[in-house]
């Protein structure tokens, strides 16, 4: 039933061990930018290159295994599960250049057509039930790796930023972003303070649905015996229950702010960092900024194959 603790999937683990933690919080959201902006319309190898540097960088980032070894292993497993889907999902046929003649017309011309088909899978006889052969194509193919590295670069870069910042370094990170736009009338302070109480909100809404899952299991439900019907009603119930607790907590918090702050917004400046000043945080931001740079003119040059 600790499941969900044991998966701090963006949720800030406080510490001081790694040189990632460092870093400051604009170069990480623009290196998390960068993990979800350039799988655009790039290649496969670009894209296996991303998951190879996101996995370098996770292992090496000196923070405890304990902390991220459960919820990457999950997450490789459930893109991999996606990426097989992908794959051997049919797909359309490619439209194949034909010549405007007939070959027969044309005396010793030889036509070939290319073949699409990389391998194939079946018929797959599951007791009495029989599945048509699954056939991979370079297309299935290509989808596969795609979508597999997409769902493991965008989740799990964002997931290492959130568990290595603050959630005052992101809102203050935030707001030095969004602050040229204060001159269009932007409210810059009310969505940093948005942001902050998004993130702030998360374990409440997992120890929600883990007390959820607890009283479920205690009271040792038989499924099997309830039905399709009886058992759809339960988990619409458990649904309604848990959006109640959620919106009940979300009053309480908000009545809480109320009485502390006088209802008065949280200024971002008040959570500029200091750490990043040092001399040690300057050496780890000039590679780690320098390390972006080579990483956009490897895209460009080599992100298409």
């Amino acid at each position: 039933m600790d499941f969900l603790k044991k998966l701090p999937i963006g949720q800030f683990v406080v510490g001081e061990a790694g040189w990632v933690r460092k870093i400051d919080p604009r170069l990480k959201f623009a290196w998390v930018m960068m993990f979800l902006v350039t799988p655009v319309l790039a290649g496969p190898l670009w894209r296996i290159y991303l998951v190879l540097m996101l996995l370098g960088i996770t292992v090496f980032s000196s923070i405890p295994a304990r902390i991220w070894w459960r919820s990457l292993l999950f997450l490789f497993i459930f893109s991999i599960t996606f990426g097989l889907f992908a794959t051997f999902l049919p797909t359309s046929e490619p439209a194949i250049s034909l010549p405007v003649r007939p070959h027969e017309e044309l005396p010793g011309a030889v036509v070939s057509l290319p073949s699409w088909h990389l391998f194939s899978v079946g018929p797959i006889y599951l007791g009495k039930l029989k599945l048509g052969p699954l056939l991979v194509d370079r297309r299935s193919l290509d989808l596969g790796i795609k979508t597999s590295t997409l769902i493991f670069t965008v989740i799990h870069s964002v997931n290492l930023m959130l568990l290595t910042t603050a959630p005052e370094d992101l809102m203050w990170s935030l707001s030095w972003f969004l602050k040229p736009f204060q001159i269009f009338g932007l409210p810059i302070n009310r969505l940093s303070f948005q942001l902050l109480l998004a993130l702030r909100f998360l374990p409440l809404v997992q120890e929600e649905l883990q007390n959820l899952l607890r009283a479920l299991a205690t009271r040792a439900i038989n499924f099997r015996h309830l039905g399709f019907k009886a058992s759809l009603g339960v988990f619409l119930s458990l649904g309604e229950r848990f959006l109640a607790n959620i919106l009940l907590r979300a009053e309480q918090g908000a009545d809480a702010l109320l009485v502390r702050t006088g209802g008065l917004i949280v200024m971002p400046r008040q959570f500029r960092p200091e750490r990043i000043l040092k001399t040690q945080s300057v050496l780890i931001n000039s590679s780690s900024a320098l390390c972006l740079i080579c990483a956009l003119l490897l895209r460009f040059r080599y992100g298409e194959f």
